[in-house]
Parts: C-alpha cells; structure tokens; sequence
C-alpha cells in the first residue's frame, strides 16, 4: 500500500510502500478513489517542513520553547533525541477523502463493504491508496456519488460548522473574507441558505471567479477604493449581518475590517488562520461585536470519546456534529443545491502528488481545489514489507520485535538495545504505517507490518510491548502464549481480571516478563541502594507531576487508566526496590477535582520488612520546580535525590554529593542489563512476583481512594 509521506526535517516528500492499515475497533477501511489537497493548511505545512532550521524555528516559537524547557528538565541527549525524532519521521499529509469500504471493524453498524464514502481527519483521511478511518469521521453516499466532488468533505464540513457559527437567517446578509477554498465553499452554502452573500479578497482572480460562478450576491478586491461604503449600501446601510473571515494571513487587516463593515451587534466568525487582536475602537466597542470560533468540522472535533470511541452526542442536544455536518455538505452536493464542480482546477494522479504540492508551494498558476485521483483497480492485501534479510539460526541468540514504537521507546529503548551479533532486529508494528517504516529503517529492523501475526508467528523470541495501555494486558497474554520473553512498558494493565489472566499464563508457560521500570536501573538508585542500611527505613517521593489535560487518552480510564496505573506504579515500584520488600497495606487521599482524575493525591505505603514510603504525587505545582525528588531515612544516614540529575548522602564525615547535566532515569542501563540476562544468566531482574505485587498496590491505591482513604491490605 502506498502513502505521500513528507520529512518535516529535511523537507523531501515521496510515494512510498507502508504496512497497510490497522483496522480497530469501530473504524473502516477504505481503498481511496480521490482525495483533496487543502492548499491553505496543507501549503504551510509543506512550506515550513521545506525551510532551514531556523526558518522552521520562526515559524514556531512555541514549539522551540518547548525544546528548551525540555533541555532545562531532561538535558541535551534526550532533547536531542526528541527533536530529531520529530524532524526524522514520515509525516502523513491529507484529510478529506473518498473511496470505497473494504473492511469493516469490530461492533460497526451502518456500513458494509463495497459502501461509497466520504472521509475526514488528519492522521486518518491521508493522501494514500488505503486509510483506516473511525466511524465518526466517515459518511455513507449514494452509490451514484460523483466521488471527486464527495472528496472535498472535510474542508465543506469546515465551511459549514462556519456559517452555522454565523447563525444567520433568510434574507439576511454575510460577508466572507477570504475566497480561497474554504471562503468559495462558505458562499456555496449560505447563497443555499437564502444568506445574501458578498465576498471579498486580495486576489482579482478569486474575486472574478466568485462572480462568474455567482457563488456570490457582489464580490470586490480589497483594495477596491470606498469598499466599506459599497458594503454599506449593498445592506441598505445596516451593515453586514455577519462576516466570516476564511483567510490566512498574520496581518490585523481582516479582523479590523470586518468590525468595521459588520452592523451593530453583529457577529464576526474566525474561520481561516488570522490574528485576533483588533483596534477596541472605534468599531468593536461600540458597536458590541460578538467574535466567534468555529471549530473544525464541529462538535465531536478532538474529542476522544466521539472520535475515537464512537460515541454520538444527543441530537435533541447537540443538532450538528461534525459528521451530522459532513452528511449535510453531501446531501447539499447530491441535491445539487450547491454545485462544486468549478473548484477542481486542478487533477493529478497519486503518482504524481509531489508535483501537485510544488504548484500549491511555488503558486506557478492559479488554482482553487486540488484532487488526487487513485488507481481503484489495484488489490491490497496484509504483508509485511522487508527491509534487510535477517539470518537467525543459534538457539542463544535474541530475536526482538516490537509492537508499539511511540515517543518513549524511540527516545529510551529503541536506541539503547546493544549492538551485538547475537540480537537479531526482527519486526516492528505500530499504529501507523508511516512509523512502523522509520523506525524499522532507523533501527535495522528486518520488516515492517501491520499485522501482529507477522511478529507473534515470526522466529522472534523477545517481544517489546510499548503501545496504548489498554493493550497492554492482551499483547503480554499472546505473546506468553507464543513463547515469548516480554518486556512491556508500564503499566503491565488496567484490570485486576487482566492481572490474574496474567499470572496464570505466566506460571503456565515459565516465560519471563520484564516491565519498564527504569528508575531502579539509574546509576544514582545503584549508589543509595549501597548506602541504605539493614533494617526499616522511611522514605518520601515527591513528584511535581504537571498538569494533564482531562480530555488526553491518558486520563481515560479505558485508555490510559489514568495517573495512577499509568505513572505512579513507576514511584511504588522504586520504593519497593530501595527496601528491598514487598508492599503490604497502602492508603490513599486526593484533592477534591471535578472530573475525579484523582492526579493530586498522597500515597502512604506500608512494606513486609516495616518500611514506610509517602508518594506525594501533585499535578496542581509549578512547572519551574523539578519533577523528582526522593529523601531516604536509614540508621542516621539521609539521602536526597533530585531529579535523577544529583544525590547527596548525609551521614557521619563528609557529605558525599554526585551531579550529571544530562538526567539519568536508567533507561541505557535497564537494557544493557535486560539483553546480558537474555544472553547469559536467564534470571529476572526484577522478580515477578515484584511486577505482579507493584501492580496490585496500584490498583489498591484506587480501590483506597473510592474508600475515602481506607487502608486495604495488599493480597496477591
């Protein structure tokens, strides 16, 4: 299956072969017929990725700031990882598509294969010859769609979600800002409306376009000299009912001038990129002009549980979503109330993408739409894509693949597994094709794929699981199943069920499991575990954890699990190592939050051999202060570790003091020692009876907090 991939590094964009797509739950998977090139939003982004460094830098501070406070918090080689991670993969381009179903994913209703449909979403509704798209960001056409037009649903949907922000009614006026796509598409729907339409635009040929279409009531250039008085007159000297703005530009002009023509209490609608920052007089104050949004396609937009999950909101409650909006804009086109024809300036062959986005870039003629059609005769099937023959043929040797090679295992494992002769780079998945690619490219591994059964059947003896949480538990039990050493990121799963599961496949099959819990690996943890005497000791973890949004998937229960599987098993984990015995009671209290994230929360941890451990997890701190700080108590001597970047030892004599610039978590040293045990001794470095306990303790620390902070007693 091929995909248009772009560097956003280097700028080169190619066609190439990818893994085809993963079909999950409640998605389909559809074989492209057309998809349109979104010049305005699609051309920055080619635009930027083709700039130097430091263009790329201009064009986003924010995202430079980010590099920097992530080289204040982690130091140089993990920023350097991070950034070069980001400039080196394959970015996907493309979000409005059409095509034919041709799977259908688990509890989908209302589509079959063979279906006609429209599609949206970045990362989804790409420029390739076949796209995975959840129900929610797909909709069914009339067999007898034209599929080029059907392909421009996303920007149509955008449109929309406009003019509805407008709320404009029969015989009132608009004008539109901006005739580029989104702003042709705009006046379609709101001359269909009974809106009176007039446009307006810096570019004579979108303004002679717009009239010889009579998408528009009167259409001026910009510069048109007494155009707020023309404006004025065509409104019978009210002023525009609304303006919507569906232009690009960094300049105030549009903002300023849409107060300036818009009637007293009227709306102005953001639809484009434009800045916001208009003059408070003479128009905007006293006029009292609303200044509205509009978001994407509509409601459901970055919402998880509506895109991802499926979930449809209320219609007696929210009337227009972005699908309802998607399924309006193809009705519009197979009523033939609005006609579109007229956009497509422009049709290149998928073949020939790369030329069609130099004519977005260089501008070296006019256009307005831009399709991409697909070869639908050509079969796709399932198969992995070699990269480098592998010979692996000695029983000793270690055979890795992975599933899952996100952010983390590009940064922290991927780039630490030994070069040696007897660890053999088998295959890698992930959820996207493109990043399966890179990463068995940048890795050396022998395939790419898309489907599990290529690695769970493969000669592979070691499997690295570092996908979504919610996967986690299911990925262990097969590849337990199948004879595998695993090791998966933490948490090891979300349900107790899931732990039991486990455990007994486990105790079945005598496989080792090893999970991600680096922190006990850090050179640091290896001097304070020397230092620490026999007997009880006290212990306080301090993590300034930062805030979560309650919308990202990590906050999901069903995802993620939230903060505490998700991320403090890693501080129970680390305390059980310091003493060197198993967790026993734990007791927890949160501060009141009104979505119950519970990601402010003291942990109090009773241990077999008397230990105690407060985890002090605080997402409400600020971002200035370091985010680890650990202080051990033991027979006079007194630790402190900050951040894993220094520790101090106080005791009798001289204070012992270590410090690195770069943070050491141990991620290196965790793998250097997890293959030397694969190769050599074959014993755990951490017992499993540790990961399985650990794993409890989180779920009990839950089960406290439902309690009011009852103390639960920790039963395997």
């Amino acid at each position: 299956m091929q995909q248009l991939t772009q560097k956003l590094g280097s700028g080169d964009m190619v066609i190439q072969e990818i893994p085809y797509p993963q079909l999950g739950k409640g998605m389909v998977i559809v074989k492209n017929h057309y998809s349109i090139i979104s010049a305005g939003t699609e051309g920055s982004t080619v635009q930027a990725a083709r700039k130097s460094l430091i263009g790329k830098a201009k064009e986003r501070p924010q995202q430079v700031q980010q590099v920097f406070d992530t080289l204040k918090k982690q130091g140089p080689l993990q920023t350097y990882r991070a950034v070069m991670k980001k400039l080196d993969a394959y970015s996907p381009l493309g979000y409005s598509c059409a095509g034919e179903v041709i799977e259908v994913g688990e509890d989908v209703s209302g589509f079959e294969v063979g279906d006609y449909v429209a599609c949206a979403g970045a990362g989804y509704a790409n420029h390739a010859e076949v796209v995975s798209v959840p129900v929610n960001l797909c909709v069914k056409l009339n067999q007898k769609t034209n599929l080029k037009n059907a392909a421009y649903n996303t920007l149509g949907a955008i449109s929309m979600q406009g003019v509805r922000q407008a709320d404009l009614r029969l015989g009132e006026s608009c004008v539109v800002i901006g005739l580029g796509l989104l702003g042709q598409l705009a006046c379609l729907i709101l001359k269909a409306s009974g809106v009176n339409v007039i446009g307006i635009d810096i570019s004579e040929n979108a303004v002679e376009l717009s009239i010889k279409n009579k998408v528009v009531d009167a259409a001026f250039a910009r510069a048109t000299n007494g155009l707020e008085e023309k404006i004025n007159n065509l409104t019978n000297g009210i002023g525009a009912d609304a303006v919507i703005i569906a232009a690009a530009t960094t300049s105030l002009d549009p903002i300023n001038f849409a107060g300036a023509i818009t009637r007293k209490k009227g709306k102005v609608v953001i639809l484009g990129a434009v800045p916001t920052g208009f003059d408070r007089d003479p128009y905007w104050y006293r006029k009292e002009l609303e200044l509205k949004m509009a978001c994407s396609y509509g409601p459901g937009r970055y919402d998880l549980n509506y895109e991802e999950k499926g979930l449809d909101y209320p219609v007696a409650y929210v009337r227009w979503t972005e699908k309802r909006n998607m399924e309006a804009f193809q009705q519009l086109i197979e009523t033939q109330k609005i006609d579109i024809n007229y956009l497509t300036t422009h049709t290149f062959k998928f073949d020939d993408a790369p030329q069609a986005f130099d004519l977005v870039v260089n501008r070296a003629e006019p256009f307005i739409g831009i399709a991409l059609e697909y070869d639908n005769s050509k079969k796709h099937s399932r198969r992995k894509i070699v990269l480098n023959s592998v010979q692996t043929s000695a029983t000793s040797e270690v055979n890795v693949s992975f599933i899952g090679a996100g952010s983390y295992a590009q940064g922290n494992l991927l780039p630490n597994i030994p070069q040696s002769s007897k660890i053999n780079r088998i295959g890698v998945i992930t959820n996207t094709g493109t990043s399966s690619k890179r990463v068995a490219e940048k890795f050396a591994f022998s395939f790419c794929a898309s489907d599990e059964a290529d690695v769970l059947d493969s000669n592979t003896n070691t499997l690295f699981i570092a996908t979504r949480h919610d996967s986690h538990a299911d990925f262990v039990i097969k590849g337990l199943e199948h004879n595998k050493n695993i090791f998966v990121e933490k948490p090891l799963c979300l349900k107790q069920d899931e732990l039991e599961k486990i455990k007994k496949v486990q105790s079945r099959v005598q496989k080792p499991i090893m999970i991600g819990f680096n922190r006990r690996f850090s050179p640091y943890s290896q001097i304070i575990k020397k230092k620490i005497g026999n007997g009880p000791i006290s212990m306080i973890y301090r993590i300034n954890a930062g805030k979560i949004p309650a919308d990202n998937w990590i906050q999901d229960p069903t995802i993620g699990g939230g903060r505490i599987l998700g991320e403090a098993c890693h501080f129970i984990d680390y305390l059980t190592f310091l003493n060197g015995s198993l967790p026993s009671k734990v007791s927890a209290l949160a501060l009141p939050d009104p979505n119950s994230l519970n990601d402010t929360v003291n942990i109090l941890i009773q241990f077999e051999n008397g230990s105690t451990g407060v985890i002090a997890y605080y997402a409400n701190g600020s971002k200035n202060l370091s985010k680890e700080y650990v202080e051990i108590f033991s027979s006079g001597t007194t630790i402190v570790l900050n951040d894993f970047k220094s520790v101090k030892i106080f005791g009798k004599g001289k204070t012992f003091s270590k410090s690195s610039l770069n943070q050491n978590k141990g991620q290196k040293e965790m793998m250097t020692q997890y293959f030397d045990s694969l190769l050599n001794s074959g014993n755990p470095l951490i017992p499993v009876q540790e990961i399985f306990r650990v794993t409890t303790a989180s779920f009990m620390v839950l089960e406290s907090l439902k309690n009011g902070g009852k103390q639960i007693e920790i039963i395997d």
